[in-house]
């Protein structure tokens, strides 16, 4: 009986022994990831959708109709300003402008003959009132000098007829003064009779002299016949000129709507040009947004239809009022394209920078642990965690910037964090990482 106490306080003893020394192991340590902390610049930014549009881009057309007679472009073509680009037939209208150039011809001639004649006709209006004017003093003065004819052959025929009567003249000298008396009455009677035509053709005269004025009214209207034929011609010379559609920009061909035989109404669409040689990348910018994005200010841009590719542009301007039915503003960038890589109606991802922070002590973000007792970082000293207070500064997809007396480039800093982890626990390093073993 005793032997066998014996056996089982041995075993007791063993046991209790074995159990000792598993229990002096402690608990295992705890299995992580470390990276270290750097200083680097670190900035954020805005990702704006936007899309590529030509510098300038216009849908050539002619206010007149007809039958489109060619198009001498295709697709693709580059055309120089100035460049002829498509024709209506304008066949009628030039029909029309020799028609009317004769009218102008016709006009001239007029205007030149009335111009030439008003002169002549003037001098002569001129001269028939001089002449009427002289006749008409002719025949005053001859009225005049038959009445002091008469007046003074009365006095004569008065003065022999009373001598002859006392016998101081003779009868033949009475008679013939008599007969001067008759013949000094016949001639102021002559005279006074032709005073009212002189004076009739005076007055001819003068009315005709207001023909100058009607001279110079046929004038005024050769003259504005001459103006309204000239203006036809021009107006058809314009709509010859409208039928020829011309390059307005150099660019490149990038729609033909028409092709020849075609009818062509007012203001049809028959070729588009592009300039590709610069081109806006415009991009909307939320209101939110509005205060990171000026003239200015530079901004990245790529897009999937260019894999790879990262550009590089500055911001022309922003519109100062949003897009019609939306709170984005646009914004663009006038880009130099050679080579025309980047096209019309490509969609961009134009990235605009917010706010950057120079020479920052940054580490993964995975390194930031958020709990009761704040923001910190855990880092290793002599293989155990130590929690470490921080301050977060910028932050980005993969990294956080971080601020306070306990950190510094280089550290150690745990990525990755087992749920049992506190300060001071034992920890082991996992795979090849940085020496864990001090953060001074």
């Amino acid at each position: 009986m005793l032997r066998v106490f014996a056996v089982l306080a041995l075993v007791m003893t063993l046991a209790g022994c074995g159990g000792g020394s598993k229990a002096s192991q402690g608990p295992p340590k705890l299995a992580v990831d470390v990276a270290s902390a750097k200083r680097q610049d670190i900035s954020t930014s805005i990702v704006l959708d936007g899309q590529i549009a030509p510098l300038q881009q216009s849908t050539l057309s002619s206010t007149q109709s007809g039958t489109v007679s060619a198009v001498l472009v295709n697709e693709g073509d580059r055309v120089r300003k100035g460049q002829l680009l498509a024709q209506l037939d304008d066949s009628q209208l030039r029909a029309q402008l020799a028609g009317n150039q004769a009218t102008v011809a016709q006009s001239i001639a007029k205007l030149q003959g009335s111009n030439i004649q008003a002169p002549i006709s003037s001098q002569q209006y001129g001269s028939a009132v001089s002449s009427a004017e002289q006749n008409l003093q002719a025949a005053q003065n001859r009225v005049q000098t038959d009445v002091a004819a008469l007046h003074n052959s009365e006095m004569v025929n008065t003065s022999d007829q009373q001598l002859m009567k006392q016998g101081y003249v003779a009868q033949t000298a009475a008679e013939q003064a008599r007969a001067t008396y008759v013949a000094a009455v016949q001639e102021l009677n002559n005279a006074r009779q032709a005073l009212p035509a002189a004076q009739d053709a005076l007055r001819t005269a003068q009315t005709n002299t207001q023909q100058s004025g009607i001279d110079q009214s046929t004038i005024a209207q050769n003259r504005a016949a001459l103006s309204e034929a000239q203006a036809a011609v021009k107006l058809l010379e314009t709509q010859i000129a409208q039928s020829a559609i011309y390059a307005p920009f150099d660019g490149v061909v990038t729609q033909r709507l028409l092709d020849p035989g075609a009818f062509a109404g007012p203001n049809e669409p028959i070729v588009q040009v592009s300039e590709l040689d610069e081109v806006y990348i415009n991009a909307n910018v939320p209101d939110e947004d509005l205060s990171y994005v000026h003239t200015g200010g530079e901004a990245q841009f790529t897009s999937p239809s260019l894999p790879g590719r990262t550009f590089t542009g500055v911001i022309a301007d922003v519109n100062a009022t949003p897009t019609t039915g939306t709170l984005s503003y646009r914004a663009r960038i006038r880009q130099p394209n050679p080579g025309s890589l980047l096209r019309g109606g490509m969609l961009v991802s134009m990235t605009v920078q917010k706010e950057r922070h120079p020479g920052a002590i940054v580490v993964p973000r995975s390194a930031v642990f958020s709990g009761d007792q704040g923001t910190n970082v855990y880092t290793i000293v002599d293989g155990k965690a130590k929690m470490v207070p921080v301050e977060i500064g910028l932050e980005t997809d993969t990294v956080s910037e971080v601020r306070g007396t306990g950190v510094h480039p280089g550290m150690s800093v745990i990525t990755t964090r087992p749920d049992a982890l506190q300060d001071g626990s034992e920890v082991a390093v996992s795979g090849d990482q940085p020496n864990a073993k001090s953060a001074h």
